[in-house]
């Protein structure tokens, strides 16, 4: 691969600039400036929907060394509003690589930009917190860095978008159970990542992937035995039709499972709050301790906002839908944020961080096991 020498100009929306090199498609892009800790995985990375509208800052030095395949994209593109790194493959080499990642970037659209001092541009996000940013390349990178700190300003924050509906499927489809059969969910994409019905599936179950539009009663016409939140981009507080849905399951006690956005939108259907991250939690080494094993877990983590929820045990939940006690199952080492919610009167639970692990340490994949768990419970209790 020729490495691009057309100028690139990363400005922020505090006015602080990094210049470098045109990575991907020339043009420009706005977005949310966010950093990824991950030292592996970007492709994955890039074909989360969850960074919908975010330009992704990889901390990792060397990016694009293994190329880019067919079988590791999460999704049927790449999602990122744009891309940042710091030194640039030269090579692909890897025997399972397709093509190159700057290729995919520009046969994409997706505008990147390199030789960046990516470590300088983290620690700068980490005190001054997540902002927008956008990055101009070739013709475009020629204006003022005053006119274009004017278009960063002008972009939409990520405060207050409803971004789940643009991300989710259009149809329903089924990824059907592997082996025998022994349950049903409905998964509400509200940006799923493919590797998560693949892990239910494995388990034998059918996963009906619908809509973020879908309705309770559709819902109730597939006769599922659980249903499934899934990741997603946006802010959880724009949520309200996917909130009132899920409080709908929780009283028909059809037993739940919320990961990510919808680890946040089971907070606010339990009446909690949700609020933004400094910087957020984005990469493969969070380590989360499960409050009901006392284990610790390193964790794949991707969101901007959390679920304010007080870490007292067996809290009763606010809303006045009578959903009972609620406990916080999970929480991050680093910080103390909330990662999982775990009713106590009711089959429904969830987590902050990605126990389908694409990429990322497999410690949490049990989850799957205790979703199948609480729905064998279920059935038996209603025999």
């Amino acid at each position: 691969m020729i490495l691009n020498t057309t100028a690139a100009v990363l400005v922020l929306e505090d006015g602080r600039t990094f210049r470098g090199s045109a990575y991907g498609a020339i043009g420009e892009t706005l977005g949310e400036a966010v950093f990824v800790t991950a030292m592996s995985g970007y492709q994955e990375t890039l074909t989360d929907p969850s960074y919908h509208r975010q330009i992704v800052i990889q901390t990792a030095p060397h990016i694009g060394n293994t190329g880019v395949n067919d079988a590791d994209d999460e999704s049927a593109q790449i999602w990122v509003a744009g891309y940042v790194i710091r030194d640039a493959s030269r090579v692909s080499s890897n025997w399972r690589s397709q093509g190159d990642l700057a290729t995919r970037l520009e046969e994409s659209g997706v505008v990147g930009i390199s030789d960046v001092d990516t470590r300088a541009l983290t620690l700068h996000l980490r005190e001054a917190g997540a902002m927008r940013m956008g990055i101009f390349s070739g013709p475009a990178a020629e204006v003022s860095e005053a006119d274009l700190l004017a278009k960063v300003q002008a972009s939409p924050q990520m405060s207050g978008a409803q971004l789940a509906e643009e991300v989710s499927t259009t149809s329903a489809r089924l990824v059907p159970a592997q082996g025998e059969r022994k349950f049903s969910v409905a998964a509400v994409d509200l940006g799923i990542k493919s590797m998560t019905p693949q892990r239910l599936s494995e388990r034998g179950v059918d996963v009906h992937v619908l809509p973020a539009t879908i309705t309770f009663e559709e819902i109730q016409a597939l006769n599922v035995d659980g249903v499934f939140f899934s990741n997603g981009p946006g802010d959880p507080a724009t949520a309200d039709d996917q909130v009132e849905l899920l409080r709908e399951v929780l009283r028909a006690k059809i037993p739940f499972f919320g990961i990510c956005f919808g680890n946040q939108l089971l907070g606010r259907a339990l009446g909690f709050g949700t609020y933004k991250l400094p910087f957020g939690h984005r990469g493969i080494n969070v380590p989360v301790m499960d409050r009901t094993t006392d284990k610790v877990e390193i964790t794949s983590q991707n969101h901007g906002f959390a679920v304010d929820a007080p870490l007292d045990r067996d809290v009763p939940a606010p809303h006045d839908g009578d959903f009972g006690r609620v406990t916080v199952s999970h929480v991050c080492l680093n910080d103390d944020v909330v990662e999982g919610l775990q009713c106590l009167d009711i089959p429904a639970f969830s987590v902050q961080f990605h126990p389908e692990a694409a990429a990322g340490p497999h410690d949490s994949s049990y989850l799957f096991d205790r979703f199948l768990d609480l729905m064998s419970a279920s059935q038996v209790a209603q025999a």
